[in-house]
């Protein structure tokens, strides 16, 4: 099943991969190949690149589970939207003379960033 999950997962650990999973994998997911036109391609079964690409994602899932480098890149990228969200606030804010909502904001700024710290 293609998803965005293992697409990202690819660039976190693709290099965990074997040589061939991950060229199978990176044909699959970055260039939208079929597993007909991957296998051809291969000069593979179309079977052969599916357990493939099938074993390179259980690995690719397994190595988040355990490093979780691609959640924690979520998580800072998600809150690094909030913190402009709330500097976007700010400026705001601060041309209308709204100091309480300007002060909620960089509290709010500065919980986040502490967050993202951890």
């Amino acid at each position: 099943m293609k998803n965005f999950e293992v697409f990202l997962l690819l660039d976190f650990y693709g290099d965990m991969l074997t040589e061939k999973q991950r060229e199978l994998a990176e044909m699959y997911y970055n260039e939208d190949m079929s597993l007909a036109e991957i296998a051809e391609h291969a000069k593979i079964t179309r079977q052969g690149v599916r357990d493939a690409i099938k074993r390179a994602e259980e690995t690719l899932l397994e190595m988040e589970s355990k490093i979780g480098y691609a959640k924690r890149f979520r998580q800072v990228s998600e809150g690094l939207e909030k913190i402009i969200g709330h500097a976007r606030t700010i400026q705001e804010q601060s041309r209308l003379g709204n100091f309480r909502v300007v002060e909620q904001s960089a509290v709010l700024i500065e919980d986040m960033a502490k967050e993202l710290l951890k």
